[in-house]
């Protein structure tokens, strides 16, 4: 009544799923989904961050929600750029909420997403370059479907103190070495820098990815968490708890009993 507009939105009430597809013009290839950990703390405490981990497969995902996923939403975008003049040829990131009204957007990127790429591009066993070439060059219809492990794959992102505040950086990180003795263990660098001896340091928030293969979910999370526990860093802080609901089957997916509609 003084003028000040009120939005009101659909409240989404399913759990989040992130879904890379590579576009180029009409054609989209899906790669795996997964799903992000977003706040801080354990158990979703906190305030948000740019991510804490992230897993894939998602075994509570609805069977076939990955094609509906597509044909109702990420190939009609690619088809309403090309009919708008502006093919878009690159990778489109869906983040969306399995409702129970089935799949809804949250947001759209044009990027890879961190850090569930890091977790779905572990599982990835045919040539990532030649997918993105064909992309980039308009021959992603005639390019070989992408194949994958069956492995499961967990990462875990290590952050410096105080992140998503205001951070301490210049910490000095060691055992990333003694970490990746592991097996199915490697440790991507994200906010890391070397002083002038040398020496591996913090230089921001989201620091290090530390990505794991299990034949489980838990198996590869038991190996994320171990090679964790190798690698010092003052202050630093992790979740306890990426993947764990999924690999105890207590992930609920309200979008699982939902009708053929479209995603609005």
């Amino acid at each position: 009544e003084d003028g000040h507009p009120v939005l009101l939105e659909s409240f989404l009430d399913g759990p989040e799923v992130s879904l890379f597809c590579l576009v180029d013009g009409e054609t989209v290839v899906p790669l795996l989904p997964a799903q992000d950990h977003k706040r801080v703390g354990d158990g979703d405490r906190g305030p948000n961050t740019g991510g804490m981990g992230a897993y894939t497969p998602l075994g509570w995902l609805p069977e076939g929600m990955v094609e509906r996923i597509v044909d109702e939403v990420c190939r009609p975008v690619a088809r309403e750029m090309v009919a708008s003049g502006c093919p878009f040829s690159g990778l489109l990131y869906a983040g969306l909420a399995i409702t129970s009204r089935g799949p809804e957007v949250v947001e759209f990127n044009c990027r890879f997403g961190d850090p569930e790429t890091q977790a779905v591009l572990a599982r990835l066993t045919s040539s990532l370059p030649e997918l993105l070439h064909a992309a980039a060059t308009g021959r992603l219809a005639e390019a070989p479907e992408p194949t994958w492990s069956e492995q499961c794959a967990v990462d875990v992102v290590i952050a410096a103190p105080g992140y998503p505040g205001t951070v301490t950086t210049g910490g000095t990180i060691t055992g990333i070495e003694t970490a990746e003795e592991l097996d199915d263990v490697h440790v991507l660098h994200a906010g890391t820098g070397t002083t002038e001896r040398g020496e591996l340091i913090a230089v921001g928030g989201r620091v290090l990815s530390v990505v794991a293969l299990g034949a489980t979910l838990e198996a590869a999370r038991e190996r994320a968490y171990e090679a964790v526990e190798r690698i010092n860093l003052e202050g630093a802080q992790y979740r306890t708890d990426i993947a764990q609901a999924a690999s105890e089957g207590s992930v609920g997916s309200v979008g699982s009993a939902a009708s053929a509609d479209g995603a609005e």
